[in-house]
């Protein structure tokens, strides 16, 4: 096993891997900017390099330096945990070249799934069931209209290299597709560099369900089952739950078994994520995400199972000692993204935490490297917090949630506890009625009543 692993990464997950290696007994070695250099994941590795400034470009994206880093500490491993570096085939071969472990899949698998269109057609040839779409790129507006003629409106074009809902465009007929076209090239290249983009028919109200699972380098496919990931905002997720209201026994053991079918085809190792649009009872592949995810806590509430500390044997080179008869489900998991956003604006809101009480008792975990007077930076993503909870029964942990989230005090910014209490307090969560789209309506919704509440008052005062 690995005597040291660095972790390149900060925030919550860096505390949850060096977490898990502690209890392996594995040394840690923490990497932290200069805004940083009081994290709870520094204070608690086993040894801290800062390795940059505050910005990313400067530090968590370093790559020299956190290699550097390794080097200098004698640590054996890389973690990269989720964003920043940690699906960038480039890095991960430069980590193998200075002799090092890089915990994730080859530089081969992340460059094959990094790309959309190559992902797509690698998901085709691997028996994965996918959207209707173009076969490869769509270079000409030309192209794109007889493409969408050819796969029927509405459509949607998406830029290969991308992610996070950047450079995505809907068009419901010529005229829009001809104005969003050029407009998703410029965002791609933009935000990646790359204008390439592709395009596929538009689900007008799918559910966002993703499969984990776990390979070794000897063949073994596992799942840990699905995760319902419906509740986004600009496409970016706001809470997650497992299993699935939509799903049943069967259709989670059929989407399943294809799945690790695929990862067999594809020859994957470690753990890894494959994301479905599911409407009408069809599963529809999006994209493969070659990392551990952010959701992962809900998957390990209803299996028992220690994700990341198997993705960390897994790369040590073991052969799983899991089998698919051995993974069992258990009851309902259900995780909060805590913000530190203004839970109305979403503008973030850094600054230092005054207060922290997070809550406890049975089957609630919080998942956070926040303390009462930690100094929260305004350089990355504002999430702050998980809040996971688990119940024999669905309703069990919805009520658990609401108690959980009453006790949860976080003085000194804004969060977006207020938006996940009001979230878990509709109808629609609570029968498990809602789709990618559900959320996004919803917000539109309070805010125009908002907006009547405030004519109505200051028509009331004149």
């Amino acid at each position: 096993m690995f005597e040291k692993i660095l972790i390149a990464n900060r925030g919550e997950i860096a505390l949850r891997i060096n977490r898990a290696c502690h209890e392996m007994g594995i040394k840690t070695v923490a990497v932290h900017s200069t805004a940083d250099a009081d994290a709870m994941h520094v204070r608690l590795a086993d040894e801290a390099v800062c390795i940059g400034s505050p910005l990313a470009k400067d530090s968590y994206l370093n790559k020299a330096a956190i290699i550097s880093a390794a080097l200098i500490t004698g640590a054996d491993a890389i973690h990269p945990g989720y964003g920043f570096l940690s699906e960038n085939a480039d890095f991960a071969e430069m980590v193998e070249e200075h002799g090092l472990t890089f915990i994730g899949p080859t530089p081969k698998m992340i460059r094959l799934m990094g790309d959309k269109i190559t992902a797509k057609k690698s998901a085709i040839e691997a028996g994965l069931p996918v959207v209707p779409g173009s076969k490869g790129s769509v270079d000409t507006i030309e192209q794109a209209i007889q493409t969408a003629h050819e796969i029927g409106y509405p459509i949607i074009i998406k830029a290969s290299a991308g992610g996070g809902g950047k450079g995505m465009k809907i068009a419901f007929n010529d005229e829009e597709l001809k104005e969003m076209y050029p407009i998703a090239r410029r965002e791609a290249k933009s935000n990646f560099a790359n204008d390439i983009v592709y395009m596929e028919k538009y689900l007008q109200n799918p559910r966002h369900i993703e499969i984990q699972v776990l390979a070794d380098t000897h063949g073994n496919v596992v799942h840990l089952g699905e995760r319902d990931c419906s509740l986004q905002r600009h496409n970016q997720k706001v809470l997650e739950e497992s299993p699935s209201p939509a799903l049943n026994k069967e259709q989670r053991q059929k989407i399943g078994s294809i799945v690790c079918n695929a990862m067999k085809n594809l020859g994957y190792s470690s753990v890894g994520t494959i994301e479905f649009l599911y409407e009408n009872g069809e599963f529809y592949f999006m994209e493969m995400n070659t990392r551990i995810q952010v959701e992962h806590p809900v998957t390990e509430m209803v299996t028992g199972i220690d994700i990341i500390q198997e993705q960390i044997r897994v790369a040590n080179g073991a052969v799983l000692d899991l089998t698919q008869e051995d993974v069992h489900f258990d009851g309902f998991a259900i995780e909060c993204r805590i913000n530190a956003e203004n839970p109305e604006t979403f503008i973030p809101s850094a600054g230092k935490v005054t207060t922290w009480h997070a809550p406890g008792g049975l089957w609630v975990r919080v998942d956070s490297e926040v303390y009462a007077g930690y100094v929260i930076p305004p350089y990355y993503d504002s999430m702050i917090a998980k809040l996971i909870v688990f119940g024999r029964t669905r309703n069990s942990c919805l009520m658990r949630l609401k108690r959980a989230l009453e006790e949860f005090v976080i003085e000194g910014v804004q969060t977006t506890i207020p938006l996940h209490q009001k979230i878990i307090a509709q109808p629609d969560f609570i029968d498990g009625q809602y789709n990618i789209h559900w959320l996004e309506n919803f917000l539109k919704k309070q805010e125009e009543i908002k907006r009547e509440e405030e004519t109505s008052s200051q028509s009331g005062e004149k």
